[in-house]
């Protein structure tokens, strides 16, 4: 996403992106709305399945958007607190 491989740029930090379910491509796949600043700090925030959703409406637009904004405020001490609560999840790029 750093580089681009953006599907939609919603404003207020809230991305979609794509993510193709093993062996049936983006035909087949989910949606992903990402709270970030983009090359430092990403929440997965809401995941879909294409088939059940096209997109988003309004008013979860609204909702991300605030949550984006909420997660993204917070200090890394508290979403260390947080993961070790196991209220947030840590997913590492390795």
């Amino acid at each position: 996403m750093a580089t681009g491989l953006i599907d939609a740029d919603y404003g207020g930090h809230l991305y979609k992106k794509r993510v193709a379910r093993p062996d049936q491509g983006k035909s087949g796949s989910y949606r992903t709305l990402i709270g970030a600043r983009l090359g430092e700090q990403y929440f997965f925030l809401y995941l879909f399945e294409k088939w059940a959703k096209d997109n988003i409406d309004a008013k979860e637009e609204k909702a991300l958007k605030q949550l984006a904004k909420l997660y993204l405020s917070q200090s890394p001490e508290w979403v260390r607190q947080q993961v070790e609560k196991g209220l947030l999840i840590q997913v590492d790029n390795k």
